[in-house]
């Protein structure tokens, strides 16, 4: 098939999402175009079948902001046309489905063989959609899609609840690269992090407010508390980066913390991670979640949203209550202080990750678009 996926280009969920999902599907020998305002962290190599095509924007003085929507629209309905799309795969509701929508309106009869997916990935339904300036539009772009899904069940009871849709709603969850993200021997890498042989603990997220960077810092002092001689290891960057540094300097463990940044390679530093904190305010799925399990690194997260369908209380790590750092800082010494406890975890976590491989995952999204393909298909014959 010649599948043609949009995105945001940016290192969040639904990015990667989109673009692992767009090399999976090209190493099943799919054609795929990918369509974005910028190149996606994720797209690293050069793939033979992969076709990255860039949106442009020009600027005029009328304009204080360009409208984006409108030169997407006009690239998909391109895309369409000349690159023989089958199905049009768009991630993240705003502005991607109502482009996609307007595209196939474009067309007309050129594009009614062409199935419009949506696929939903959180605050584009919890957040950004549900602001009265968009919950209209959003409400009409996903009820014109020939197929939805979200990326767990909290999110698809969530779009039932905020929006009025008619469509069925398909979960099908976010995957893991289980060869790329396992544990693997960095030693070196460790020792020159912890030459004490100290616990590593990491957090890895985009630094936004939800996210609750300073609060992983807090709990990070109570396990120091405990007399466990432990780092933190932060990566990411983003907004709330200078309130996670001045948590560090209120606490007084500014030397236990390290920032490191973006990174590509966070496998590497999650093979030398000892626990994984996710204190998240909102979090539908928790891609970051997952990955840590990947690498066989217990989870102690928020017991909010999607989270407890990926970190299985008791079992991979555990749940606290949203703001609650004394049960997360309890949890976090148990763990870091009882070795046979720690391997019970890492085994468990791994095999958590295991359930959401990426070839069982795409295999599923393959189906659905030609479900999708066929009802479109049907619907076209039945209108003549």
């Amino acid at each position: 098939m010649n599948i043609g996926i949009v995105c945001y280009p940016t290192f969040g969920g639904s990015g990667v999402v989109a673009t692992e999902l767009a090399k999976g599907l090209a190493q099943r020998d799919h054609n795929v175009h990918i369509l974005s305002y910028a190149r996606p962290a994720r797209l690293d190599t050069f793939r033979t079948n992969i076709s990255y095509h860039e949106v442009n924007m020009n600027t005029y003085p009328l304009f204080e902001y360009p409208p984006y929507d409108l030169a997407l629209a006009n690239q998909m309905a391109s895309l369409i046309e000349y690159e023989k799309i089958d199905v049009l795969h768009v991630h993240y509701a705003i502005p991607h489905a109502t482009s996609a929508y307007l595209a196939k309106q474009i067309l007309g009869e050129k594009a009614e063989h062409v199935p419009l997916i949506t696929t939903l990935h959180g605050t584009d339904i919890t957040i950004v959609g549900s602001d009265p300036s968009y919950k209209n539009v959003v409400d009409f772009s996903i009820n014109q899609s020939d197929g939805v899904t979200a990326v767990s069940e909290y999110l698809r009871e969530e779009t039932y609840e905020r929006f009025d849709i008619k469509k069925d709603i398909e979960v099908i969850p976010n995957f893991i690269d289980l060869d790329r993200f396992q544990k693997s021997d960095q030693n070196h890498f460790k020792k020159a992090i912890c030459p004490n042989d100290e616990k590593v603990v990491v957090h890895v997220s985009n630094f936004r407010e939800v996210k609750r960077v300073p609060e992983v810092v807090s709990v990070f002092a109570k396990i120091l508390e405990n007399d466990i001689e432990a780092k933190l290891l932060l990566v990411g960057d983003g907004p709330d980066r200078q309130r996670a540094e001045q948590r560090c300097r209120e606490l007084g463990i500014c030397d236990q913390v390290r920032f490191l940044g973006k990174q590509d390679q966070v496998e590497d530093i999650l093979s030398i991670a000892d626990l994984f904190l996710i204190p998240s305010g909102s979090e539908t799925f928790g891609l970051a979640a997952l990955e840590a399990m990947s690498c066989s690194v217990p989870v102690i997260s928020s017991n909010i949203g999607g989270l407890p369908e990926v970190n299985i209380h008791g079992k991979t790590g555990y749940l606290c209550d949203l703001d609650d750092i004394d049960c997360m800082g309890d949890y976090a010494v148990n763990i870091l202080s009882d070795e046979s406890l720690h391997k019970e975890l890492a085994e468990n976590a791994r095999k958590q990750a295991e359930t959401f491989e990426m070839s069982k995952i795409i295999s599923r999204y393959e189906e659905y678009y030609k479900q999708c393909k066929q009802q479109l298909e049907k619907k076209s014959s039945s209108a003549v």
